[in-house]
């Protein structure tokens, strides 16, 4: 479902529904609501008519994000107001989000000659879907949507990741499970079309069990906790901080299965193609906002659980006891591409996929050339997507 926000008053914060399966938050300022009000719509045309292809870049095209980087990493005065290059973020506002989050809470954003605006929502899907829908220009979003869109022959372009995070499983002390084969039979919540699905089929496998052998129950993260509390499910699988809240409402109630290195979700920029062959500066000034802030939260952790609670509503010491949960770092890796894959084919084997589709060929998706300019070091794909 393509979706554009609705048009917002001019007081501020609107809370509204995006999707009918799932709660949605979108906050923006009145500064960006009039920006976005001053703004046309982008024509979302297919790949072919923009005369842009990963494997068939042109020369010319390369040398541009070249440049463009090269200007960016030199020191430069701070851009003055009119010379600011305007775009808009659909964030998940989440700590997934912490890179976004931190740079434009401290305004490298700013610094680097943009004027984000930025709208929330509570999921990726969310974001991904405004985003194709016209109504910003870049998202932040799992695998998960990717996947979808990249099935649905959508025009994306996947120019980064920039967090990872293992999903977990929690179960109650009621339900004596010691071990992933101790899930045999027991009433087990995850949330469909998301990580978690695709998690939940992968610690089966891990199980040596099947859907068949358990009962699932599809639940939305936020819905998890209460339903354990209730004794409507033994376990669930979802990510922070739904995993640690159930933990600290449930005590000794609760107690979290050894899954880990088993699945772990990634979170990505991705804009569309037409928006990247026609906004490459853009597109390398974001990306190297991001670069920034993954070095300033790593010289500054404190701090930087501090602006990222403050701007997701978390309390501060919930966060920084999942602090090293979260992995940030701009790139573009042979994790990333396992992970689109392993989803990908996920898809395929259940069916959660268009009419006719197959394997992606990420070699369509995922677009080095923005990231490779700014530091080749962060590229280090070595299989063919």
């Amino acid at each position: 479902m393509n979706l554009l926000p609705k048009p917002q008053s001019e007081t501020g914060l609107l809370a509204e529904k995006l999707d009918d399966s799932e709660p949605c938050r979108l906050i923006a300022s009145r500064s960006a609501v009039l920006r976005r009000r001053s703004r046309h719509g982008r024509s979302l045309r297919s790949p072919a008519s923009q005369g842009f292809g990963m494997r068939s870049t042109s020369a010319l095209r390369s040398a541009v994000f070249v440049l463009t980087a090269s200007i960016l990493l030199a020191t430069s005065p701070r851009a003055s107001a009119e010379d600011m290059l305007k775009a808009r973020l659909a964030q998940n506002l989440g700590p997934i989000s912490g890179l976004a989050i931190v740079a434009s809470a401290k305004g490298i954003f700013a610094k680097k000659g943009l004027d984000i605006s930025v709208s929330n929502f509570t999921s990726g899907k969310q974001c991904l879907d405004t985003v194709l829908g016209g109504g910003a220009d870049f998202a932040t979003t799992a695998e998960a949507p990717v996947t979808a869109a990249a099935m649905a022959q959508q025009p994306i372009a996947f120019v980064a990741g920039m967090e990872y995070s293992d999903l977990k499983t929690m179960t109650a002390a009621s339900a004596g499970i010691k071990t992933k084969a101790d899930l045999r039979g027991k009433r087990i919540a995850f949330t469909a079309g998301t990580g978690s699905e695709v998690y939940t089929s992968v610690l089966l496998k891990a199980a040596g069990l099947t859907p068949k052998d358990v009962t699932l129950v599809n639940l939305r993260p936020q819905e998890m906790l209460p339903a354990m509390a209730a004794g409507s499910i033994d376990a669930f699988d979802t990510w922070e901080p739904h995993v640690a809240n159930a933990k600290k409402a449930l005590g000794e109630g609760a107690i979290p299965l050894d899954t880990k290195g088993l699945y772990s979700e990634t979170f990505n920029i991705v804009v569309t193609q037409s928006y990247l062959a026609a906004n490459p500066a853009i597109v390398s000034k974001f990306l190297a906002s991001l670069i920034e802030a993954e070095g300033w939260l790593k010289a500054n952790p404190g701090e930087a659980i501090d602006v990222i609670a403050t701007a997701t509503g978390m309390k501060r010491d919930e966060l920084a006891s999942i602090w090293p949960d979260y992995v940030y770092h701009v790139r573009l890796d042979d994790r990333i591409l396992t992970t689109l894959k392993t989803h990908a084919a996920w898809r395929l084997e259940t069916g959660n996929h268009p009419p006719g589709a197959s394997m992606p060929d990420f070699s369509k998706v995922l677009v080095t050339g923005p990231l490779k300019a700014l530091d080749p070091a962060r590229v280090t794909l070595e299989a063919r997507p």
